[in-house]
């Protein structure tokens, strides 16, 4: 079949070749366009796959559509090797590596290592969100609250209380970046905590890593008490 010609016209003026035009478009969102799904489901995959996560309370247009079309989601990301996690009570929802058990796959996600003292920020925001959610209060805490909670910590990473204070505040402005806690309107120090952390952490995993590093905690505060006096006998 011949082509048709781009210089031909209709009576009317118009192209002769409109009609194909749109044939070639009809289905996609633009010319080329072989996807499937409709324009709000596309913008909640790439929302998802570009994280950290979907809020309900700030995503408010996308929200609705994540529940919506929930199946066809789980189904792309799987495509992906990818895991959908949705939290309807707290209106979160976010993306993990599947396990894939045996299988080979490729690690799609950015990973962020962690460093002790994250793991100590970490587990005491984790903390602090469940008493809020008890109370039913936002879960909000400042700088001094975080240096305060790790100091226990202080002489495992550095003698230096200085030093110990900057790695502090680089693991606070990592959460920060990550999404994990959320800077409060009008209040430069004072931080909203994530609830996705109820979803990386569970209740179990929260009540052995508070027992291991209460331990450690504790080990610490020994090794502190008694350095002094070892110091005193030398001296003497």
């Amino acid at each position: 079949m011949n082509s048709p010609d781009p210089s031909a016209r209709t009576a009317d003026g118009a192209p002769a070749n409109e009609g194909v035009v749109q044939e070639q478009t009809e289905g996609g969102l633009y010319q080329g366009d072989l996807g499937q799904l409709p324009l709000e489901t596309r913008r909640v995959l790439v929302q998802l796959l570009a994280g950290p996560y979907l809020d309900g309370r700030r995503h408010t247009r996308l929200w609705p559509v994540l529940v919506r079309d929930e199946t066809i989601l789980r189904s792309r990301l799987h495509d992906l090797f990818l895991e959908l996690v949705i939290d309807t009570d707290q209106q979160v929802a976010f993306t993990r590596q599947a396990d894939a058990g045996d299988l080979e796959t490729p690690i799609l996600l950015r990973r962020t290592p962690l460093t002790f003292i994250d793991s100590v920020v970490l587990l005491f925001l984790r903390q602090r969100l469940t008493q809020a959610d008890v109370r039913g209060e936002r879960a909000v805490v400042d700088a001094a609250e975080i240096l305060e909670h790790a100091a226990p910590f202080e002489r495992a990473v550095s003698t230096d209380h200085a030093g110990f204070a900057k790695k502090i505040r680089a693991s606070v402005e990592k959460m920060k970046k990550n999404s994990m806690l959320q800077k409060v309107r009008g209040d430069v120090e004072r931080f909203e905590i994530s609830p996705t952390l109820k979803l990386l952490f569970s209740a179990e995993q929260i009540v052995a890593l508070t027992a291991q590093y209460q331990a450690l905690a504790g080990d610490l505060d020994v090794h502190i008490a008694a350095e002094p006096q070892a110091e005193e006998d030398t001296e003497e």
